[in-house]
């Protein structure tokens, strides 16, 4: 079964074929790139070229995107070790990677920290630190000036490997790694207040996890599988509004059990794309089996549907997990921006995907 999107969704675009195209990169070596689009039609002639070097190698880091720029930040290249604390960006007229000259609360490295955007400002939460202590540490970006500010506040407890999503004004943190376990705790940070809101628990329906899809469509935050001591595939949603949760009883063709995948909002949908199936023997240290599946939920109907699956190469990135990810538009349509993770060969990866399901 397929989505119904009228053709391939990952696409690679030849540097002979782009010209006035958006279109995605990354680094490998000095001005080496691998340039991936998903395009309208496979005939598309686009042009592209790109200046810079990139962020490079690496998993358990973030990315977001304001406005026609991606911020990548935080990540490891070995396991647990955090590379460094750079906010690259990535300019996606000028097609030039960059490091923000930025200034003011700069965070220090860490790994398995989330970020999220609300109009022009890029918020940034916890991780976990070089001494692999638990973070509850709250920064703000301010893109126009390039400052970072570390907010006060109380705010979520420590932790690692959580999820972060927002709407047009709040950002929303949920569960991770804490420094007693695994959480399942929403906070919801109004950033016209300045204020944080723990929202009402989840109840024990929803088990304490990390590696969770969080979404938020049409007032509704989503909560989609995630690792709770196992790999789990339950699917709860909190009602902003209403300040109530549910349990949600998902048909269709229905993704197996995962944590540490991609997810992102396109439309009325949750889009979800690879991740961790069955954890590794050696925890973080290896890398489990991951998927290289895609997949749409419904949230109207309630009802999933698969893109075909792939094998690294061409037309798709391949199975991976612990990736950064951001929802990202591109000519006026909604998309996914996938942006290394691990391989199965336990190797990091340094390429960047844009994925557009044609709904």
């Amino acid at each position: 079964m397929d989505f119904g999107w009228g053709g391939p969704a990952w696409v690679a675009v030849p540097p002979s074929e782009m010209k006035n195209c958006f279109a995605l990169m990354s680094a490998r070596g000095g001005d080496g790139v691998e340039v991936w689009a998903c395009l309208e039609e496979a005939e598309m002639d686009c042009q592209f070229s790109q200046k810079g070097t990139g962020p490079g190698a690496r998993s358990s880091h973030a990315i977001t995107v304001v406005g026609d720029k991606a911020y990548a930040f935080g990540g490891e290249f070995t396991p647990r070790v955090p590379v460094d604390n750079n906010l690259h960006v990535f300019d996606l007229e000028t097609s030039t990677w960059s490091i923000s000259a930025a200034t003011g609360d700069i965070p220090t490295p860490r790994v398995g920290v989330t970020m999220a955007s609300v109009g022009t400002t890029l918020y940034v939460f916890g991780g976990r630190d070089a001494d692999h202590q638990e973070l509850d540490e709250f920064y703000a970006f301010d893109t126009l000036t390039n400052t970072w500010t570390r907010i006060p506040g109380d705010g979520p407890p420590n932790r690692s490997y959580h999820s972060m999503a927002a709407d047009e004004r709040r950002v929303y943190v949920f569960g991770g790694c804490g420094v007693s376990g695994r959480l399942n705790d929403l906070w919801a940070y109004d950033t016209v207040a300045r204020a944080w809101d723990a929202c009402p628990a989840p109840g024990e329906a929803c088990r304490g996890r990390g590696g969770t899809g969080l979404v938020v469509v049409e007032g509704k935050v989503w909560v989609v599988y995630g690792f709770a001591g196992e790999e789990v595939d339950d699917v709860h949603a909190f009602d902003v509004e209403k300040r109530t949760w549910e349990r949600v009883e998902t048909g269709g063709e229905k993704p197996s059990a995962r944590s540490v995948f991609c997810a992102a909002r396109v439309g009325r949908r949750v889009v979800v794309f690879g991740g961790e199936v069955d954890p590794s023997e050696e925890g973080h240290l290896g890398a489990g089996r991951f998927s290289g599946e895609a997949y749409a939920l419904d949230t109207e109907t309630r009802m999933w549907a698969r893109a075909a699956e792939g094998e690294k190469g061409e037309h798709h990135p391949g199975a991976r997990g612990w990736c950064a990810y951001a929802g990202a538009v591109r000519d006026g349509k909604e998309g996914l921006i996938v942006y290394g993770g691990n391989s199965p060969s336990n190797d990091r990866l340094d390429d960047i995907y844009f994925f557009e399901p044609r709904l």
